[in-house]
């Protein structure tokens, strides 16, 4: 039972037969022969299917070996040394630590915001941050990936481009997942990452709005592909089967949604009724579709995980999976370190069944006994 796609999604069918196919083929992007024509028309038009998917121009967008090279690159870019960088105590470690990196010479040079208990940013905090300082970023996550909470980036955007500061969205989570309109949704960068919707690992993309005031500043040198901001050979087969999974996600958006939302609150309820003390981190905000972060004292989420070995879940990011802290996403909404090692994750997806919800609820259920009833013995004896 597969339930952990906040991780990584399972290849979409789409992707992965256009993947397959462009692997069959030969060709660099770069060259001027036909093969090489041949493969460039293959990255236009994933970069095309990803426009769609995201409703901005094709030529907004850089391809990236995914979403943690896409955050770094941007930082980089849109925050000039010395200059003021304004986040979240909430954000992914590939921005928390690219920003700490940014600054670590310019001591006052970086404001975390707080959140509340439900996970969303403090916007006061963040309306008093960019108008007492003069900042050169601003870089908010648009969904968590630990708790699916979505943070409304309107009035946030609009009160950053007022003090004069860009935007930067990690929004790899919320990609795929959700309608986006880069028409409406007025952030200057925005990260994603391939698997997170059903695309390969190891792709990505960075947008940069057309316009936005900004030194190329590129990360990797060499050829001066992608338009310079990213030189080496273009990864032709994960390009293609990213487009793919984006015109795949596009076309089902409307139909997977609510689908999805309808099997996460069928986990959430059954549990919840079934395992006594549990609960659900950030359920009074908005959330993504597929994402349930649910506390259960009594049951450390290791052991809870290592009592259902045929449930994939997480207790945590993926990307700081054995990290010997708990979750700082969590530890900043106000949880207690034993509530927050406590914690577990499912994500769902695209191919999650109501038969795998079910099965998941009782292998929970189930693991949840027994790891609180070693617990009562361990602490008794």
């Amino acid at each position: 039972m597969y339930l952990d796609y906040n991780a990584t999604a399972p290849l979409r069918p789409e992707a992965l037969a256009a993947t397959h196919e462009a692997l069959r083929a030969v060709g660099n992007a770069s060259s001027i022969h036909q093969h090489g024509r041949d493969a460039a028309s293959r990255v236009d038009q994933a970069r095309r299917q990803l426009a769609g998917l995201l409703n901005c121009s094709a030529g907004e967008l850089i391809f990236t070996s995914g979403a943690t090279e896409a955050n770094n690159l941007a930082i980089h870019a849109a925050a000039p040394l010395r200059k003021l960088i304004v986040t979240s105590a909430i954000e992914h470690p590939a921005v928390l630590e690219a920003v700490r990196a940014r600054t670590a010479d310019a001591p006052g040079s970086l404001v975390i915001l707080p959140v509340d208990g439900e996970g969303l940013i403090d916007h006061d905090a963040l309306i008093a941050a960019v108008q007492e300082h003069e900042a050169a970023l601003v870089s908010v996550m648009l969904a968590n990936n630990e708790t699916g909470v979505i943070n409304e980036l309107g009035s946030i955007t609009d009160a950053a481009h007022a003090a004069g500061a860009l935007v930067h969205t990690d929004a790899t989570q919320y990609v795929g997942r959700l309608p986006l309109d880069l028409n409406v949704l007025a952030v200057d960068l925005l990260s994603l990452s391939a698997h997170k919707f059903g695309g390969p690992q190891g792709v990505g993309a960075l947008f940069i709005r057309r316009g936005t005031p900004l030194p190329q500043l590129p990360l990797v040198f060499g050829g001066g592909h992608e338009r310079g901001w990213r030189a080496g050979t273009l990864n032709v087969p994960g390009i293609v089967g990213l487009g793919a999974a984006a015109e795949a996600a596009h076309r089902l958006l409307d139909d997977e949604a609510p689908r999805i939302t309808k099997l996460r609150d069928l986990l959430e309820n059954e549990l919840l009724e079934r395992i006594p003390g549990s609960h659900v981190n950030g359920s009074r905000a908005p959330r993504l579709p597929g994402v349930s972060s649910i506390t259960i004292p009594g049951a450390p989420a290791d052991a809870l995980l290592a009592s259902m070995p045929h449930v994939a879940a997480s207790d945590g990011s993926a990307c700081s999976a054995g990290a010997p802290s708990p979750s700082h996403v969590l530890l900043a909404m106000g949880l207690s370190r034993d509530a927050a090692d406590s914690t577990v994750r499912f994500s769902l997806g695209h191919a999650t069944t109501e038969q795998e919800i079910l099965r998941a609820v009782y292998a929970t259920v189930r693991a949840a006994s027994q790891v609180r009833a070693v617990m009562d013995a361990t602490a008794s004896s």
